[in-house]
């Protein structure tokens, strides 16, 4: 397998706070990778680096053989790194099938004078979004609510579409910031199965952050810890679960 993407002591400070401290890990592709710590540990910091939101102080981010540290998040996108918040980002008035869309427009290759004229062009371009998008409702087991206002979807299913949403950019490394959170255990069994289609039928490399130590241990094939911004451990989870450094970061016993 070849490397996606590669973090070089990514390092950011704030004023006088070092948020990510020379962080350093690989995700090969088709890679089920988990990043998890504490509260205040520095992961969502790590996915703003990648992403784009915030530029490296120091330190290397190489995706697909190019360093991207400082590249703006939408020139991000476009290369093919898709991500999903901790706080649902849908828009509650359009349905479910026309949320999955929105993410497909990445990729539109109409311009706006022709989809105002309703060229032949333009329409069938937008049937063909609609009918992907309809395919990865389908993936995550939501095509039966396809014409449902996303606000009037139960929170499990918010998750799943807005995953559905990220999938429709079409990306080759797609980010989850805390997937399963608020989530009861069928709600997590059912997102498990979605993330491990996603990886194995669409050929996905995925890198997820979760506070859910039994979830990720579950599903997640390599994790790297932090605490206080910095690496404590990395490895598979039967060598994480019994880490002392794990255990003693987030004060409980072996998982």
């Amino acid at each position: 397998m070849s490397t996606i993407l590669q973090l070089t002591d990514a390092t950011i400070k704030f004023g006088g706070l070092t948020a990510v401290n020379k962080v350093s890990f690989n995700l090969q592709k088709g890679d089920l990778f988990g990043l998890i710590g504490p509260n205040g540990a520095g992961k969502t910091t790590c996915f703003n680096l990648i992403t784009g939101v915030y530029k490296p102080t120091s330190g290397s981010i190489v995706f697909n053989g190019k360093e991207i540290s400082g590249t703006p998040s939408n020139k991000i996108a476009s290369l093919g790194i898709c991500r999903t918040f901790q706080n649902i980002r849908l828009f509650p008035a359009l349905s479910v099938l026309e949320n999955v869309v929105v993410g497909a427009y990445l990729r539109h290759k109409t311009g706006l004078g022709s989809a105002l004229a309703y060229l032949p062009s333009a329409i069938a371009e937008t049937e063909a979004l609609r009918a992907e998008a309809f395919a990865l409702l389908q993936v995550v087991d939501l095509d039966d609510v396809a014409h449902v206002r996303s606000a009037d979807l139960p929170y499990g299913k918010q998750r799943r579409l807005e995953i559905a949403r990220a999938m429709a950019t079409q990306p080759s490394l797609l980010l989850l910031d805390e997937p399963a959170a608020g989530m009861n255990p069928q709600e997590k069994d059912d997102l498990a199965r979605v993330v491990r289609r996603i990886r194995d039928e669409f050929e996905k490399t995925v890198l997820l952050i979760e506070h859910d130590m039994r979830f990720v241990m579950g599903l997640c094939e390599r994790i790297v810890v932090l605490d206080h911004g910095e690496e404590i451990a990395q490895g598979p989870p039967e060598a994480i679960r019994s880490n002392p450094k794990v255990i003693e970061a987030y004060l409980g016993e072996a998982v």
